[in-house]
């Protein structure tokens, strides 16, 4: 015995010293990054790595070529740089880097959107087996920081750690008792009703269901009192507890979930040999104003739920965006256009009226607001101070139903009506808007109110049977059958009103013609006559600005490149050919481009269309002669990559 408990007590001590002296390594270790202050870093990759997906360039073939600049003199283009001994250019090598220490890198916007790509580099004393090293991009866009998709590098130790909890919460979830019968003495159950309630006990075997309510009738008691009594009370008050201890029990054995959501990245290193090295590529769609975006890194150290190293924040990377809307053309453009002198203004309101009555009632129907829309019209024609109101001509339709002579007395009489009901409130409207401009005095001195405006016309005018808009109606119901319409069509050929509306009324869907489709023709027409103030020609022709094309012009700066294309595509000039680039549409780009006047804008613009067709003579001329025109384009070159891969494989902007 004395043995036994010896060996148990030597290997507790085997045991606990091994934990300690793995804690004692992990807490010098991250005492060594806190007395460093080491961090990861952010850095640029190579351009030309393919997993990164930078912008894909034309691959150019010729080492050496003959272009014109734009003073006319031929220039000598070769892949090659001068020797700083002899002053001779000689072929180029290049010779990749591994990694580019700059701390800022020029991206081209496309499609609206921008790919920055950078590179976290975490260094091996930042990786052990035990600990979980979190960090979290953050980029800052217009001024605001915008949270990026974390990056967290586990050990395996610690994700061993992470699944022990799970499995340990699991066991718990386990023990949560879901069969309600457990809880029951089933065996005292029985023994209670074989000795008391003999006539149900006969029925175990019996597959005859026996309510709550037959039991307590026939027995006095009820199976929910009989079970209670042999319920084990304690443990259902134990398993209570345990459903409602799941969440303090989750973060007892979790001390570290799993995480899943915003995540760009979870990988399991198995051993703590050399740097890690992750390519990050976060999209983002440009908006305006968008000059340059900032991205940091932060994190933390974790040996589980405690965080042993919080990672100092890195030296931002600035990726400065560069986009074709730069060169859209924001002149006004204009129109030439005919004013008249006198317009129409139409309104429609669909006033009901009583069979057979002209009276202009407001609380019949929907007359109501139909009325007080016509009078909002009115009141702002009336203030207008651009054009006076002349005459309204107000038309009255009548359905079929009846003789065409007593509807064509009938809808007369109503127009007749309604034009001195609206003329009762002009003049309303006109005395009280002549009172708010208040007291004038005359010549003389007396006190007078404002003059009168002068009166409106009205004029009536009657459409006794408005077939017209009942044909459109009839084609576009979706009711009638194509047979229903073809009889209508057959009735209506017949050049006598009377007759026809006689024809309809035999037919089946006759009830549905008058009450679904004939109210709507019973319409009202206004057809307001104005004119210009102080214009005595009929016509006059003049400039406005063209608001189409400027509102194209603006959606090429709102990084609208879409609606811009289809708002400038009739215009086929520059900015159209600008829209069609920023949507790589390089084809219909040049087809313009080469039609235009070969300024330093469009020379750059070509330059770039060659380049992204792969057509490298034709782009490097462009470029040489943009930049000849306009010097700022040699600066302008390196944003573009397009260009910029040319600058750098030919040297093109050396100094001579």
């Amino acid at each position: 015995m004395f043995s036994k408990t010896v060996n148990r007590s030597a290997l507790l001590m085997l045991l606990l010293a091994g934990t300690l002296a793995a804690s004692c390594g992990t807490s010098r270790k991250a005492g060594r990054l806190q007395d460093e202050q080491l961090t990861a870093s952010l850095v640029l990759p190579e351009q030309d790595q393919r997993e990164l997906r930078d912008p894909e360039l034309p691959h150019f073939e010729a080492d050496s070529f003959a272009v014109h600049d734009f003073m006319g003199h031929e220039v000598i283009i070769m892949n090659a740089v001068r020797d700083d001994a002899t002053g001779e250019m000689v072929a180029n090598e290049t010779l990749q880097a591994a990694r580019v220490t700059a701390r800022f890198r020029n991206v081209a916007e496309r499609h609206g959107k921008v790919e920055l790509a950078f590179q976290v580099v975490v260094p091996a004393a930042m990786q052990d087996s035990r600990w979980q090293v979190r960090f979290h991009p953050r980029m800052n866009v217009l001024g605001e920081d915008q949270e990026l998709d974390d990056i967290l590098i586990t050990g395996t130790d610690y994700r061993k750690a992470q699944l022990r909890g799970y499995q340990q919460y699991e066991r718990f979830l386990r023990s949560i008792v879901t069969d309600s019968t457990r809880f029951i003495d089933m065996h005292q159950l029985e023994i209670w009703i074989r000795r008391n309630l003999p006539r149900l006990y006969a029925l175990r075997q019996d597959s005859t269901e026996v309510s709550d309510e037959d039991f307590a009738s026939i027995y006095g008691v009820t199976e929910r009192r009989a079970v209670d009594y042999y319920t084990y009370g304690w443990l259902v008050r134990r398993n209570e507890r345990r459903i409602r201890d799941k969440e303090k029990m989750f973060r007892r054995y979790v001390k570290a979930p799993v995480q899943t959501e915003h995540l760009r990245l979870d990988t399991l290193l198995v051993n703590e040999a050399g740097e890690f090295v992750y390519n990050y590529v976060q999209t983002l769609q440009t908006r305006p104003r968008l000059r340059k975006v900032d991205i940091r890194l932060s994190g933390e150290v974790c040996e589980q739920e405690k965080v042993v190293y919080q990672v100092p924040e890195s030296d931002p990377l600035t990726f400065y965006i560069s986009s074709l809307s730069a060169f859209v053309d924001g002149r006004a453009r204009y129109l030439d256009q005919v004013v008249s002198r006198r317009v129409d203004v139409q309104a429609d309101a669909r006033l009901h009226f009583e069979l057979g009555d002209d009276s202009v009632r407001e609380e019949l129907g929907d007359n109501l607001p139909e009325i007080l829309q016509i009078r909002a019209t009115l009141a702002s024609l009336l203030e207008n101070r651009e054009f006076d109101l002349d005459s309204i001509v107000v038309t009255a339709h009548a359905s079929p139903e009846g003789s065409w002579p007593a509807n064509a007395a009938l809808s007369q009489r109503r127009s007749q009506s309604v034009g001195r009901y609206f003329e009762r409130f002009m003049q309303q409207y006109a005395d009280s808007a002549d009172r708010a401009d208040g007291i004038f005095f005359n010549i003389d001195g007396q006190r007078t109110v404002a003059p009168l405006r002068p009166s409106i016309r009205f004029r009536s005018h009657a459409v006794p049977e408005n077939w017209e808009l009942l044909d459109r109606l009839v084609e576009a119901d979706s009711q009638l059958t194509e047979a229903q319409k073809e009889r209508y069509r057959v009735h209506r050929a017949d050049p006598d009103p009377d007759r026809r509306e006689v024809a309809l009324r035999r037919e089946e869907f006759y009830p549905y013609l008058l009450q679904e489709l004939y109210p709507r023709l019973r319409v009202v027409a206004f057809d307001f006559r104005l004119h210009r103030r102080d214009m005595v020609q009929d016509t006059i022709h003049t400039t406005v600005l063209d608001t189409s094309y400027m509102a194209g012009v603006q959606a090429i700066r709102d990084r609208d490149y879409q609606r811009a294309l289809t708002l400038l595509r009739p215009y086929a000039d520059f900015n159209t050919a600008i829209a069609y680039c920023c949507l790589d549409y390089n084809a219909s780009a040049r087809s313009i481009l080469e039609t235009l006047d070969r300024s330093a804008e469009v020379n750059y613009m070509l330059a770039l269309v060659y380049a992204r067709q792969g057509d490298e003579r034709s782009a490097v001329e462009c470029y040489l002669q943009a930049c000849g025109q306009n010097g700022s384009f040699v600066h302008r070159g390196n944003l573009d990559p397009e260009i910029s891969a040319l600058i750098r494989k030919y040297n093109l902007n050396r100094e001579s």
